[in-house]
């Protein structure tokens, strides 16, 4: 799986850039805000890379910024939304803005994206608005931080189906009433909490 590409820049064209790796040239899928960021041909270039891959083809998907990434894995999850449309989708809204536009529900703002519909950008908000992490400034500065063994209580329960607000409540209520414990102590206690 490649996650990173570093080398030369031998061609880039708004959607689509070769670099040069060692004496390998790699063919690379971009979005139109990291072809603006991009160097003059024959620089070095940096990437993160998302590799596609299909039974029929292998695709790399290169970006700029980590953050851009992560924003179009994530919309591949939503159900419709494959690859091609997902850098399109990129390609018509800066990360940030289309962040704020899903967390908002603002279906109006997304629709103005080429390809985007009514139905896909519904999807989008209802199967994103959890999964986004919220804006600088917002109100995660506000939330304690967690111990290691808090986080892996959460996400135990997460995994086995709980809803994160309800385990986050059952979490708090051990720690403020029990002094220390291991992994399982808390895990039982938080688990006899949820199924009351």
């Amino acid at each position: 799986m490649i996650a990173h590409l570093r080398g030369k820049l031998l061609t880039k064209h708004p959607k689509q850039v070769v670099i040069d790796t060692g004496g390998v040239g790699y063919e690379v899928t971009i979005s139109v805000p990291t072809f603006s960021e991009l160097p003059a041909n024959g620089s070095e270039v940096a990437l993160h890379i998302h590799t596609h891959v299909r039974e029929d083809v292998i695709a790399l998907y290169g970006f700029s910024r980590p953050a851009e990434k992560q924003l179009f894995e994530k919309l591949m999850t939503v159900s419709g939304i494959g690859a091609k449309l997902a850098i399109t989708i990129l390609s018509g809204m800066a990360a940030d803005e289309m962040a704020a536009a899903i967390r908002g529900n603002d279906v109006a703002r997304l629709t103005k994206i080429p390809g985007i519909g009514k139905k896909t950008a519904e999807r989008m908000v209802l199967e994103l608005r959890d999964k986004l992490s919220p804006a600088a400034g917002t109100s995660p500065a506000a939330q304690p931080t967690m111990s290691p063994l808090e986080e892996d209580v959460l996400s135990a329960l997460v995994n086995l189906g709980y809803q994160r607000p309800a385990a986050e409540k059952a979490l708090e209520g051990v720690v403020k009433n029990s002094k220390s414990g291991s992994f399982d102590s808390v895990f039982r206690e938080v688990l006899g909490r949820l199924s009351k």
